[in-house]
């Protein structure tokens, strides 16, 4: 184990030993966080990148700006839940004394929140003024950390079934 491993385990076991003396039981210590980030990735992701692609391709302005509106809206609880989720993914790990930091699911894991820091800065700039490179690099992006989720989800439930 790394040294940033062994420290990190360290830092979070209190707090997975807090929750351990809530009497979690196993199997929710162990499929908790893949089934509530499902409902995040496939739910909110889905509803997050319909309505921000119809945004974009509506010709109804009114339509368009009430998808805008949405999208903007669940895509910032939507990473919100993905961040909290990857705490909790963590703890899950130190709570069944499982490795840290090592497995593909936790590099797609951090992939993901970071460029969607990115993609949410764009956004957060105005697109840069409105520019339309802009837009479309924030609507293929968006949708590119859409199927990245989707293959983390599926590294996460190959990594729940091996421990």
């Amino acid at each position: 184990m790394s040294n940033a491993t062994s420290n990190l385990a360290e830092f979070l076991q209190p707090i997975a030993d807090g929750f351990s003396k809530l009497g979690v039981p196993a199997p929710v210590v162990h499929w908790g966080h893949p089934f509530f980030m499902a409902i995040v990735i496939f739910v909110m992701g889905s509803f997050v990148g319909l309505a921000g692609w119809r945004g974009r391709t509506a010709t109804d302005p009114e339509v368009a700006n009430k998808n805008k509106a949405e999208h903007r809206k669940i895509a910032s609880l939507m990473t919100v839940f993905l961040a909290t989720g990857y705490t909790g993914g963590l703890l899950s790990l130190v709570m069944q004394k499982e490795p840290l930091l090592e497995s593909p699911h936790f590099l797609t894991g951090s992939a993901v929140l970071t460029l969607l820091a990115i993609n949410g800065a764009i956004s957060l700039t105005g697109f840069g003024g409105n520019k339309p490179a802009l837009r479309t690099a924030h609507a293929y992006l968006g949708s590119a950390i859409l199927v990245l989720l989707v293959v983390h989800a599926a590294l996460g439930l190959k990594l729940g079934l091996s421990i």
